[in-house]
């Protein structure tokens, strides 16, 4: 049997993950938390102290991540087999692994802030793993965005030296109001960056540059869900500041309401699931606001398994369409693939929130609690919009890829994987019955909301009305012409310009003035009256101690009658 790098990856990931889910429901019956404080370096009255810990949050997430990955490590043997350097890849994914594992497991800020730039460095290397121009290009945004947040963790770490320490647990409510606001302010800036919400919202569509497997593991539980973990283990500190609350739940409706519009305009399998992913996370981020901690983390963990059941199966069909990407060059794959469209469709359905799929119980939780709350009429209208519209470019995706005429070069290319189906079939029980269940452990009695029987009944009247809403549209007819020639389309399909804003701001703006100050002072002024200037006045003396070294008759004769001519000179004119 050849040794494979993947196998023996997925199985230890599997085996960690058979340990930390059972010790994860123990912790949260028993309601226990374990602080483990570990000196490695202790110099006369200094000490370095690595804090840890597990309390059922951090090792059911945990659990959840090395879940995810274990399916994609099987599924990456199979889309990549063509890779020359097998464990290079395999070995950098499982960085992309440890990287947010220390960041779940650790309430220090130094020690989060390892993972935290873990995740930045190892994404911007496997964004830019395929070499080439556009991929670079797509790793310096990802890159160059994510090192916003960086500095904002940076500077609270700073800030926290107020406090004595740098562990989160610790926090003193009792600090002047100033050294509360910047810390709240630069820990909120570095969540939205590494969560991609609005004005930062441009990397995580450009992220898809990276191979498949790394965008389920990016996509759906480790780097885009950092900003939302580390929101829910500061909310307590947060909550003391007035202001915290109306900004989150303001740039969150913004974000999921525009993902979920730019989503309907999209063409590219990968960019939809992407832009879905960025849609929900406005939503955890609003239910973050509104002070549902809980709740938030449950939509966090249940949308993980969805989504990234969702991307592996998007790769495998990318990879029998020889690596088409466009929808429209799909169809009918129904016939060919019938359990990647059987689990792609279930994870779809759990995405729209069909009733009892595992989104359900998350997502219908949230927009119920949103009703029962005194939240803002903008973002609830702009909640609801962005949960129909969701519907709208689910049922567009599974249209293109499944229901309509096959539009592709050869029909005879795909077919059904069986041993690769493992991987899907690993998730997709976490996408059918993941919900009911995580909702019977996480939850000590049932959410029950009393509403009126118009507010029961809203989601599922606006599934109902934007199914039938997005067939029509579309339908080679009428409407679709209408709706394509609309002049906000190049506005919604280049995602509000923020793609533009994000990577030509840096060149029109800073880099720009920057080249112009280079030219005009380092090699201009500055080039020419110090450093120029005085190699060619040195060049000059030397040039004439040269000359009068080489004691030559002409040489002393010249050098003699020029200051006599002078003198004669001047003699003439006085």
């Amino acid at each position: 049997m050849k040794f494979s790098y993947f196998k023996m990856s997925m199985l230890i990931l599997l085996l960690i993950f058979s340990i930390f889910f059972p010790m994860s429901i123990i912790f949260l019956f028993k309601n226990e938390i374990i602080l483990i404080e570990w000196e490695f370096i202790s110099c006369q009255t200094n000490s370095m102290i690595m804090t840890m810990i597990f309390d059922w949050i951090s090792m059911m997430f945990l659990s959840i991540v090395l879940l995810i990955s274990s399916s994609v490590m099987y599924f990456s043997e199979f889309y990549m087999m063509d890779e020359k350097f097998k464990w290079r890849f395999c070995s950098i994914t499982l960085l992309f692994v440890i990287s947010p594992s220390m960041l779940i497991i650790s309430p220090n800020m130094i020690t989060i802030l390892l993972g935290w730039d873990g995740l930045g460095l190892v994404s911007y290397i496997l964004v830019i793993y395929y070499q080439n121009m556009k991929s670079a290009s797509a790793g310096m945004l990802t890159a160059l965005t994510n090192r916003i947040g960086d500095i904002a963790f940076l500077l609270c770490i700073g800030w926290m030296l107020n406090h004595g320490n740098w562990n989160f647990f610790s926090l003193s409510f009792s600090l002047d109001y100033e050294i509360k606001f910047w810390i709240c302010f630069l820990m909120l800036l570095a969540s939205m960056t590494k969560s991609a919400q609005i004005p930062f919202s441009a990397w995580l569509p450009a992220a898809m540059a990276a191979p498949t497997p790394i965008s389920a593991l990016v996509h759906s539980s480790t780097l885009v869900t950092a900003g939302v973990f580390l929101l829910i283990r500061f909310s307590e500190y947060f909550n003391s500041i007035f202001w915290f609350k109306s900004m989150l739940l303001f740039c969150a409706s913004l974000t999921m309401f525009m993902a979920s519009i730019v989503a309907n305009y999209e063409y590219d399998i990968k960019k939809i699931i992407a832009l879905s992913t960025l849609s929900q996370l406005g939503l955890m981020m609003i239910i973050i606001s509104l002070g549902f901690l809980k709740l938030a983390f449950f939509h966090l963990i249940t949308h993980a398994l969805f989504k990234a059941l969702m991307f592996i199966c998007a790769g495998m069909i990318i990879h029998n369409f020889n690596h088409f990407q466009d929808i429209r060059m799909m169809g009918f794959v129904t016939n060919q693939m019938p359990i990647i469209s059987m689990c792609l469709n279930s994870a779809t359905l759990a995405l729209c929130g069909m009733p009892f799929m595992t989104g359900f119980y998350s997502k219908d939780l949230i927009l119920e609690q949103s009703l029962n709350m005194s939240i803002n009429i903008i973002s609830l209208i702009m909640l609801f919009l962005s949960s129909s519209m969701t519907i709208m470019y689910s049922i567009r995706l599974s249209y293109y890829s499944f229901f309509k005429f096959f539009h592709s070069k050869s029909f005879n290319m795909m077919s059904d994987n069986l041993k690769l189906n493992n991987s899907v079939l690993m998730l997709i029980f976490g996408s059918i019955i993941g919900g009911s269940m995580l909702s019977w452990l996480i939850f000590e009695f049932p959410m029950c909301i009393n509403l009126t029987f118009f507010y029961k009944t809203l989601m599922l009247m606006l599934m109902i009305i934007s199914s039938w809403l997005i067939i029509i549209l579309n339908n080679k007819n009428y409407f679709l012409k209408m709706f394509l020639n609309m002049k906000t389309n190049l506005f919604m399909s280049k995602m509000w310009f923020f793609s533009e804003l994000s990577s030509q701001s840096f060149i029109f703006f800073p880099l720009n003035n920057s080249m112009k100050l280079i030219n005009l002072l380092d090699n201009g002024w500055i080039e020419n009256f110090s450093t120029q200037s005085m190699f060619k006045n040195y060049k000059i003396l030397s040039l004439l101690n040269e000359i009068l070294q080489s004691n030559s008759l002409k040489s002393y004769l010249i050098i003699s009658l020029i200051p006599m001519s002078l003198i004669i000179m001047l003699m003439m004119i006085f």
